[in-house]
């Protein structure tokens, strides 16, 4: 029983990492149709940013205010990969929308920019973040143990959700959002200002992954490739979900969180990444269009 219970929150803890790295792309792939490559990128930038505050933490304040570095390391993680979607948004996808395979090739490209940058700014080794006290340890119930760090991260994903669910379904910006996805020409001749639109989707699916970095940060060392390590199970759960769904993203996580950690519980690493790559092309033979799929009218041509 135990090990099941373990099992459970291993995957629970997994899936709702990879629905944090989801988030962002739900909207700038789902909802834009931009194949980000740099996203993995941002959420980097996101773990870079928590041991930058971190380290101003610890050299300008007092030791007892060491705590609050993590809150305001989530806000700046969000606003600095904010600011920089915004920019990357108007200088470069701007002008590649409707065309997936510049899209993609421009992105990897500024990735692998990014990527670099790092590796001149941190070196090549990793550098660690230390957790605030409050999430050391963890709970015990019975023989269970549940690390306090990784039930911070699932609350994290959870108010996330909500404020997406917020923004997405509740706010007039979701609804101008959800318009220019659905019918752009139409949307247009209602007034949005569609380049508006798709600047502040762009950049907040880029806070997002900056979110998602200042929680991985807690879990592990931090180097220019953490995001590549997270980007390729974004994509399968986006896909897999329904691109263009919240609900899908998140169901689509689950499957991937549960299932690796189930497999790999009984085989290994390798064993559980292709496992989960079949069922996922299994279920896509069933539902090309992921499991919740969404539709869109265009004005006929």
């Amino acid at each position: 029983m135990t090990q099941f219970i373990n099992t459970v929150f291993n995957g629970v803890s997994l899936s709702s990492i990879i629905l944090l790295t989801s988030l962002g792309l739900a909207i700038t792939f789902g909802l834009m149709r931009v194949i980000n490559m740099a996203h993995g990128e941002f959420l980097m930038i996101g773990a870079y940013t928590t041991y930058v505050i971190q380290n101003i933490f610890k050299s300008l304040l007092p030791e007892s205010l060491f705590d609050l570095y993590y809150f305001a390391a989530i806000i700046s993680a969000f606003a600095v990969t904010f600011l920089l979607g915004a920019v990357m948004e108007r200088l470069v996808i701007s002008r590649l929308y409707g065309r997936e395979i510049d899209s993609l090739l421009a992105t990897w490209g500024i990735s692998l920019i990014l990527q670099q940058a790092a590796r001149s700014i941190f070196g090549m080794q990793g550098v660690n973040v230390t957790a605030p006290s409050f999430l050391s340890g963890g709970a015990t119930v019975g023989d269970c143990t549940f690390s306090y760090n990784r039930l911070f991260i699932l609350g994290l994903v959870i108010v996330c959700m909500i404020f997406m669910w917020y923004i997405m379904y509740r706010s007039n910006f979701g609804k101008q959002m959800r318009a220019v996805m659905q019918n752009r020409p139409m949307a247009q001749c209602m007034g949005i200002n569609s380049k508006r639109i798709d600047m502040l989707t762009f950049s907040l699916g880029s806070g997002l992954a900056g979110i998602a970095g200042c929680s991985v940060a807690l879990l592990g060392s931090i180097d220019s490739t953490i995001g590549q390590s997270y980007i390729v199970n974004s994509f399968i759960a986006v896909v897999l979900g329904g691109v263009g769904r919240l609900a899908g993203t998140v169901f689509g996580s689950s499957i991937i969180g549960f299932a690796s950690i189930g497999i790999e519980n009984y085989t290994s690493a390798s064993i559980a990444k292709a496992a989960v790559l079949l069922i996922v092309i299994a279920v896509l033979q069933f539902r090309p269009h992921g499991l919740f799929s969404i539709k869109s009218r265009k004005l006929d041509e």
